[in-house]
């Protein structure tokens, strides 16, 4: 991928040119052709960003694409090797002074190279004027009115989600098997989810689990899942047998509600049969599948398999306009084209959407709307064939700076929920995400994410309480349309049994299991240079088997590794680290921290350790690339001497063990954003609280303290953190009155509390109002009585009570706020589910259709 080549190489130049920089070697030479080989790079990215394609140039652009990519590859590996060498001697060293020597050489090489492969993209002229017209008629719409997926339209799907809802609620008492069968992309995953949301069925049943399955599923997993949804409990040390009785006596006399989502075999369904007692209780399972004879073969006999259909046209028009254009019309202008297209989706809602997404993002002018017709004119073949046109077109289209971010996402494991906060980390790491002036790569990596669903290329697994996205996964069609894009492009490689003869090239690696053979044939006996840049490795308990404590070694062979998620194996790192010197992302066991110490490109710091009394290496204190540090198994080194800032002034987030020197610490780095601090003790309470004071760019905070009920904590004076918008405490049994400190922090929108406050009675005072937040959670407690009025609570969205055992009622006044949308309860006396029920008939009184309440049951 050209442009992620360039950005990668771009990075490296820019350390490079730091004044401070320890990977230079002294001289004016080496910073000319840095310099010149730098700018030469900008020309070719720009060349590539103003290179936005008529239908007719994609493959002379994909042409020239991998030559810019194959030539910066090669000169990126050779510019690393040559670094990795001098990074490895010491100032001083003959043997360095020959390293430097060679990387002048190299870099002056390579700044030809690339300087006569920019003359030669410049002289290329298309047969046409590239790039879509923007005319003022044609600008994209707002964010505000953009679709995102997750909203689950069922435009056409009405009769569907009847007929289910009918099978759901027959009198039948006996256990029911409800089968969706049809096509990939047909809509029967929005279905069954639409069922399965719905709030009215929900309250019927004790029990709720989803379950994906996948087309290569995996038995452990997909026990784990169940028990997961059943329990709430993540279970992996349990062996299957257990897994299977857990699950069982979990649901046993209860009335249950299951989905299970894209079935592909009746081997899986002989599994899972197992686990769900038929104890007629009107428990019913919902099943989709591609699959006919699957279908058949799991559907209870009086309840054949539901067949999907396609949408009419009426009904796929006005799913398109919906996605489109929202509330409004379609322009006059554009009817008749549009229509033409969309009759070329054959009804099928995930090339609707897709298109729609497309359309959205160049421009509402009937000549680029005309374009894609044509294109899709010079496709024929089935509704599949047609939809995978539809896709490769969608991608085509795609800005350069998110083909990459695109494809990355698409070589994780089928059906698999993505966190967002490390995939972003990821895409940072690997220099996807271009810098802009005065805007965190952070918030430039969420806005990606932000277009991608916009397209309708990513579905939003979940989202955070104050709506940012949590979880991501992709369409299984457009996850097999990336995996082919993506070996061809070499931008990640995601393995299975299937290991190719190639893999010294593939630059980035996705292992979803234990893959032995990958590692096998040891690199050294390979022919040829080994170039990967990436190892991920997936995957849990199914890494725990034999030869787990030898292979690993084999890592240290990939010398010019940048991306190293190792955290599912539990092998000891610490040997190897230290010949990896380009890592910029690691997240590992490591049991020896100082191998960190030549780090210099770190950016990510996620490694643990099941051994005490460790301490990062001081050199942390001069890695200024820094950005996130999780090290709660490990201690932080003390700082240098003075009170200046440290030189850490890139550190956003810190997840670390309270201590008296990570207490010195907070003080010298007030631009953390995001702040996890565990077993605070009440001898270093007032002295974490004054750093607060310094701290005024906190978004998180989140507080695991090691306070008892003979020692609670006290909020004895206001907090300060105007930026504030998220806070989490834990085991602090504050007295109730301290909410009120609470309250006056301007931004907070969300509050979680488990064992964060202790008394039987919370009185809140007219006076004490939380202006914005907009989730509440309380666990765990002696609360009782609970006194309050929607006043003190204006924006509440989300209340979530969990483990309050004692607590007579919620508050009636909380059914008064009318951006409620959802109560939660988990386990709680039996009184706080009368109570929520009242909410619940005052919220439809007050006409909020969209409030949710769900129970849920241990």
């Amino acid at each position: 991928m050209a442009y992620a080549a360039l950005s990668s190489l771009m990075h490296t130049l820019q350390q490079l040119l730091q004044s401070k920089s320890p990977l230079i070697c002294t001289g004016n030479t080496s910073i000319q052709y840095v310099e010149s080989l730098y700018q030469d790079l900008c020309d070719l990215q720009v060349f590539l960003e103003n290179t936005t394609m008529e239908v007719k140039d994609i493959d002379d652009v994909k042409v020239l694409e991998k030559k810019i990519k194959d030539v910066v590859y090669k000169a990126e590996d050779r510019i690393d090797s040559s670094l990795r060498s001098i990074i490895l001697l010491d100032n001083g060293d003959d043997d360095r002074e020959m390293a430097c020597k060679a990387f002048n050489e190299e870099l002056q090489q390579v700044e030809k190279e690339v300087c006569f492969l920019k003359k030669e993209v410049m002289v290329i002229k298309f047969n046409k004027h590239i790039g879509f017209t923007k005319s003022p008629e044609s600008t994209t719409f707002p964010s505000s009115r953009k679709s995102t997926i997750e909203e689950k339209t069922v435009v056409g799907m009405k009769d569907d989600l009847n007929t289910i809802l009918n099978c759901i609620n027959t009198q039948t008492k006996e256990l029911i098997v409800i089968s969706v069968v049809g096509m990939g992309g047909i809509g029967k995953t929005t279905l069954a989810r639409k069922v399965f949301d719905n709030s009215t069925i929900h309250s019927q049943f004790d029990k709720h689990a989803w379950v994906t399955i996948s087309q290569d599923y995996n038995k452990r997993q997909m026990l784990l899942d169940v028990v997961s949804s059943i329990t709430g409990i993540n279970q992996e040390i349990m062996s299957n047998d257990k897994l299977l009785e857990t699950v069982y006596k979990g649901l046993k006399g209860r009335r249950f509600l299951i989905v299970i989502d894209d079935l592909w075999s009746n081997e899986a369904w002989d599994l899972m049969r197992r686990i769900f007692p038929n104890d007629y209780t009107k428990s019913r399972i919902i099943l989709t599948t591609r699959l006919k004879n699957v279908a058949d073969y799991a559907s209870s006999s009086a309840f054949p398999p539901y067949d999907m259909s396609f949408l009419s046209l009426d009904d796929s028009w006005n799913l398109f306009t919906e996605r489109l254009f929202r509330e409004d019309p379609c322009p006059p202008q554009l009817e008749e084209v549009g229509k033409r297209i969309i009759q070329q989706c054959g009804g099928l809602p995930l090339s609707i959407v897709v298109i729609a997404g497309l359309l959205g993002n160049i421009g509402r002018t009937h000549d680029n709307w005309k374009n894609i017709e044509e294109n899709l004119n010079s496709f024929f073949g089935t509704v599949s064939e047609q939809c995978q046109a539809i896709l490769s077109l969608s991608y085509n289209f795609l800005p350069q700076y998110l083909k990459a971010c695109f494809l990355y996402i698409g070589s994780f494991p089928e059906d698999m929920e993505i966190h967002v906060s490390k995939l972003i980390s990821s895409w940072i790491a690997e220099q996807f995400i271009k810098a802009r002036s005065n805007t965190r790569l952070e918030v430039v990596a969420e806005e990606y994410l932000q277009e991608l669903t916009d397209r309708s290329l990513i579905l939003v697994g979940g989202r955070r309480a104050n709506g940012r996205i949590k979880t991501c996964k992709i369409h299984d069609l457009l996850r097999q349309m990336c995996i082919r894009e993506a070996q061809i492009e070499n931008v990640v490689h995601f393995t299975n049994n299937d290991i190719s003869d190639g893999i010294n090239d593939h630059r980035r690696v996705i292992i979803p299991y234990l893959i032995q053979d990958y590692f096998r044939d040891h690199p050294k006996h390979r022919n040829g240079k080994i170039t990967t840049r990436s190892l991920i490795f997936l995957g849990g308990q199914s890494y725990e088997v034999t030869g787990i404590y030898y292979w690993p070694y084999s890592i240290s062979d990939f010398k010019l590794l940048k991306v190293l998620d190792a955290h599912e194996i539990g092998f000891d790192f610490s040997r190897i680290i230290p010949q990896l010197v380009h890592l910029r992302y690691v997240d590992a066991r490591v049991n020896d921290p100082s191998s960190l110490a030549k780090l210099f490109n770190l950016q990510t710091i996620i490694i643990y350790s099941q051994k005490k009394n460790l301490q990062l290496p001081p050199q942390i204190w001069t890695m200024s690339e820094i950005k996130h540090v999780d090290i709660t198994d490990v201690d932080m080194p003390n700082p240098p001497l003075g009170g200046q800032p440290l030189f850490l002034n890139s550190l956003q987030t810190l997840a670390v063990k309270s201590s008296v020197v990570v207490l010195k610490i907070l003080r010298r780095i007030p631009n953390l954003n995001k702040l996890k601090i565990n077993d605070v003790r009440s001898t270093e309470w007032n002295a974490f609280l004054d750093c607060l004071l310094v701290l005024q760019g906190l978004v998180t905070l989140n507080i695991q303290a090691a306070a008892s009920l003979k020692s609670p904590f006290i909020l004895s004076r206001d907090i300060f953190l105007p930026n504030l918008t998220k806070l989490s405490l834990n085991s602090t049994f504050f007295p109730w009155e301290d909410m009120a400190v609470l309250a006056k922090l301007p931004n907070l929108e969300v509050l979680k509390a488990d064992n964060a406050f202790w008394g039987t009675d919370w009185k809140l005072d007219e006076d004490v109002v939380f202006p914005k937040l907009n989730c509440l959670g309380v666990r765990h407690g002696n609360l009782e009585r609970w006194e309050a009025t929607s006043d003190n609570f204006p924006m509440l969205e989300q209340l979530n009570l969990s483990w309050l055992h004692f607590l007579e009622e919620i508050p009636e006044s909380i059914g008064e706020i009318m951006m409620l949308k959802s109560i939660e309860i988990k386990d709680c006396n039996p009184a706080v589910i009368t109570s929520a029920n009242q909410i619940r008939e005052n919220q439809e009184i007050y006409g909020n259709s969209e409030f949710q309440l769900r129970f849920v049951r241990y």
